[in-house]
């Protein structure tokens, strides 16, 4: 069991960390399959390095939490994932975006897994 849930998490943490390197190498298809045009100015500045950081540290920080089996870097996932979704909810309550559930719903669930995860696959505190 322990192994699916690794692989099980794994996963998201590749893909998160295939879609960083992405945003640097190929940030127009990064963008795209984001649903989002690539920015021109600044604001392509803003956008490659806000969007790579995230999906990098969010790969990065699971992929520790994996290989040191140290609970603590499961959390600061979790805070971005959980984040991500309550910004979605926000922009659609206040800002006029559309409600993007099938973005927030892989973040909230996701956001479980790890949780989930931090109780079986970390080393007791």
């Amino acid at each position: 069991m322990k192994k699916i849930l690794w692989l099980l998490v794994a996963l998201p943490g590749v893909l998160f960390l295939t879609m960083g390197l992405r945003w640097l190498v190929a940030p127009e298809g990064a963008a795209a399959e984001l649903g989002m045009p690539l920015l021109d100015g600044v604001g392509r500045s803003a956008q490659i390095g806000d969007k790579g950081a995230f999906f990098l540290a969010l790969g990065l920080f699971i992929i520790c939490a994996l290989t040191t089996a140290k609970r603590v870097w499961y959390y600061p996932a979790i805070a971005l994932l959980g984040l991500a979704a309550l910004s979605r909810t926000v922009a659609w309550l206040f800002h006029g975006a559309p409600l993007v559930v099938d973005a927030i719903v892989p973040e909230v669930l996701i956001s479980l897994l790890l949780l989930f995860a931090s109780t079986r696959l970390a080393e007791q505190d």
